[in-house]
């Protein structure tokens, strides 16, 4: 199991959140402290480089943040991010320089490392997004299964329990998931995996691999192979 654990996914070098994240084994662990933690170190945050437009909700003076914009707290928005036209952060969210949430985008409960793009019509919920990973438009984090029952991580053909009933995916550094792709909930995305578009992804995927389809999960060789 270790492969699901916090220290394989993530560099802790490119997000703020290292301190909560350092407590936990499982990126999941996190959700439930995530809005208490914010609301602690908002207040913390040096004045001269953030500003609390709204009630806990602490905005980089660097960030960019749209008029249309929606932004509940508790919320940081770090350095040089951006938070466009139409998106949507519902609280209990954190997102890391110079990341991109984009048009039509919705945040709830979720942890965004340093550089994350999901600018086009995606949802992340209850989910920890790693440095660089990009969604391609559509592309979203179910959080919920249909029949409310406990989520569980699937791997090497066992499963893990999260005790959560809600949690999304936790997605590793450098990831690129693809266009109108469904991560379903328990999803784990090893460092520098791919999942190609229109996929639906439930369970593990080790670093360095591509999702191609539901048993078709093959090991990256070259970049310029990799949509063989």
């Amino acid at each position: 199991m270790d492969r699901l654990k916090i220290r394989s996914l993530y560099d802790g070098s490119h997000t703020r959140v290292w301190e909560l994240l350092e407590r936990y084994a499982y990126p999941w662990e996190i959700l439930d402290s995530l809005d208490s933690w914010i609301r602690e170190a908002g207040p913390r945050l040096n004045r001269q480089e953030f500003e609390e437009i709204a009630p806990q909700v602490w905005v980089a003076r660097d960030a960019v943040v749209a008029d249309s914009a929606v932004l509940l707290g508790p919320c940081i928005v770090d350095h040089g991010a951006q938070v466009r036209q139409g998106a949507f952060l519902r609280g209990s969210a954190v997102i890391g320089q110079n990341a991109v949430v984009g048009n039509s985008t919705e945040v709830k409960n979720a942890l965004l490392f340093d550089g994350v793009q999901i600018p086009h019509f995606n949802y992340v919920g209850d989910s920890v997004l790693g440095y660089k990973a990009h969604h391609g438009a559509g592309a979203v984090c179910s959080n919920v299964k249909s029949d409310r029952s406990e989520v569980t991580v699937l791997i090497d053909g066992e499963k893990l329990s999260t005790r959560r009933k809600k949690f999304g995916a936790a997605v590793g550094d450098g990831v690129e998931v693809g266009c109108n792709s469904v991560l379903c909930p328990g999803t784990v995305l090893g460092r520098n995996s791919t999942v190609y578009p229109l996929s639906r992804v439930r369970g593990f995927v080790a670093e360095n691999c591509i999702f191609k389809d539901s048993g078709h999960i093959v090991a990256k060789q070259t970049k310029e192979s990799e949509w063989d």
